[in-house]
């Protein structure tokens, strides 16, 4: 069943997750995990144990203790004036040409540099707005490689979004509201361009797939949960992969499709039509996709993204330039709601924030 699949448990099922404390007796062995470093970005360090984000939520932030170099001593000095040379005196027609700094990110340059002076150092340059730390490595390397072809293939804007719209626009929004439906409850993370969490939270909507889909109902939920939504550039909505061939999930597939429609006509402005030069304000996104931009796919199915999300919140108070900031309070609310095995019935939440960092991933790869 479909509704089995949001809630399939990892391999780590049974286990404490990352937030419990340690009871009495011996903590089981678990196998040491890496990830990439963002504060040296050449690095590895080894993911933090299961009770570090508990233990990090009263103590302080501190920067990555295995290597504290900053960008500029990535790389050598001749590199460095090179790269500065080119960050302080190209034109925007001419950044637009360097990988990464197409559209606003070139113009938010030329406009930093105007208004705070020259570039004097590689670290100053993840101040410009829309540049983190892995986007400006990549820009540098891409201008002391010209002419260096990228291995990794891009993906289109169009593979995980629906319906089309232009990647100017999406560049340009400020925040996104990204819903995920359950079968049970709707839930929502609204997430700015600086990859912050705004906002992060659930419904419970008693009447979803009951008795014969009263339409006043479904109404009365969906239109609950709008009001609550805050206010946001664009609506990202996830297109679940039910198939058709699958009989017994006709009653999933049209619930999901009575909220969908519902939630587009609630969300989208009246005014907003074809002809309008206006952009779609509410827009689908593939659940497929994001699960496969997050390594959770096994065949056709997706698993659970609960282990991805508690890695995503320890990495907020570990490291010291993380993939996605969460505030304090959101924290300390969520920080036991994911653990394996748990019946906190947390997948729509998790869906939800991670539908919205692959958005905002997704669209920096797109050519």
């Amino acid at each position: 069943m479909w509704a089995a699949r949001r809630v399939l448990s990892s391999v780590y099922a049974g286990q404490s997750g990352l937030f419990r404390n340690p009871q009495h007796g011996s903590l089981p062995e678990l196998e040491l995990r890496y990830l990439q470093c963002t504060c040296c970005w050449r690095s590895r360090v080894p993911v933090a144990g299961f009770e570090t984000l508990n233990a990090t939520l009263s103590s302080t932030n501190e920067p990555c203790k295995e290597d504290s170099r900053t960008l500029d001593a990535c790389y050598t000095s001749e590199q460095r004036d090179a790269i500065l040379q080119l960050l302080n005196t190209a034109t925007p027609s001419e950044l637009t040409g360097i990988k990464l700094l197409r559209g606003r990110k070139s113009l938010n340059i030329v406009e930093y540099r105007t208004k705070n002076g020259p570039f004097k150092t590689l670290e100053s340059v993840v101040n410009v707005p829309l540049l983190k730390h892995k986007s400006a490595v990549v820009v540098f390397n891409s201008i002391l490689n010209p002419g260096k072809k990228e291995r990794k293939v891009r993906i289109q804007l169009a593979k995980f979004i629906r319906p089309e719209v232009d990647k100017s626009w999406l560049e340009d929004a400020t925040s996104i509201v990204s819903i995920v439906c359950g079968t049970n409850k709707l839930a929502w993370a609204h997430v700015d361009r600086g990859m912050t969490v705004l906002d992060w939270q659930q419904m419970d909507c008693p009447n979803f797939l009951r008795g014969t889909y009263m339409a006043s109902a479904y109404l009365h939920d969906v239109s609950s949960v709008v009001a609550l939504l805050p206010s946001a550039d664009f609506y990202i909505i996830e297109k679940p992969s039910i198939s058709v061939q699958n009989t017994a999930l006709f009653p999933v597939m049209a619930h999901m499709r009575a909220v969908e429609a519902m939630l587009f006509a609630l969300l989208e402005p009246k005014n907003s039509s074809p002809e309008s030069n206006i952009p779609p304000r509410v827009l689908n996104m593939m659940r497929v996709a994001v699960g496969r931009h997050f390594g959770l796919m096994v065949g056709e199915s997706r698993t659970s993204g609960a282990q991805t999300v508690r890695q995503l919140m320890t990495e907020s108070v570990t490291q010291k330039l993380p993939r996605i900031n969460f505030p304090q309070d959101l924290l300390v609310k969520y920080r036991n709601s994911f653990q394996m095995g748990s019946r906190r019935g947390g997948e729509e939440l998790c869906d939800a924030l991670l539908q919205a960092v692959a958005f905002y991933e997704l669209l920096g790869e797109c050519s």
